[in-house]
């Protein structure tokens, strides 16, 4: 693996235009073979528009974290501790550049997570054809919990494996 010199930085509002561009190149990078382009879309107006992401980080109590390699912004993670544990998140999201798949940034970027979390459980959901993220997830310690279906609206499932990281 190569050196890799990741940070996480907690993002702001005024960093909510470069989270939604991120992952609209992210989104249509990867899951376009997976979900199609109408579900992209759909799924980012309801998620990534800013009136979405200001709500999720003042009102909805999502963490997100900018994820840097040496002074560019690669990516995002978004958590929220789980109600009624003290040392458990649940990750809403983790993303990062597709061109930088495969050459451990990702794993760099999650032990970056740990360290800053100390956590004691982490929960995900991830679909069940995204094989690269599932694959990502069970090299860095997570399990297949259940498998879950999720009514997105407009006529969209999200189909879903629910991965749990519980530390040793």
């Amino acid at each position: 693996m190569a050196n890799h010199s990741v940070r996480l930085s907690e993002a702001r509002t005024e960093d909510i235009p470069a989270i939604a561009k991120l992952a609209n190149t992210i989104w249509h990078q990867h899951y376009t073979s997976i979900i199609g382009t109408d579900q992209i879309n759909y799924m980012l107006e309801m998620m990534y528009s800013y009136d979405s992401l200001t709500e999720q980080m003042t009102q909805k109590g999502h963490t997100f974290y900018l994820i840097h390699e040496n002074d560019t912004c690669i990516g995002f993670i978004a958590i929220s501790k789980t109600e009624n544990a003290t040392h458990s998140y649940y990750i809403h999201k983790y993303y990062l550049l597709q061109e930088l798949a495969g050459k451990g940034t990702g794993t760099a970027a999650f032990i970056e997570l740990l360290k800053l979390l100390n956590p004691e459980e982490l929960r995900l959901t991830v679909n069940r054809q995204n094989y690269k993220s599932i694959n990502f997830y069970f090299k860095n310690g997570f399990k297949i919990e259940q498998v879950a279906d999720f009514d997105i609206g407009n006529g969209y499932v999200m189909n879903d494996f629910v991965m749990v990281w519980r530390k040793n």
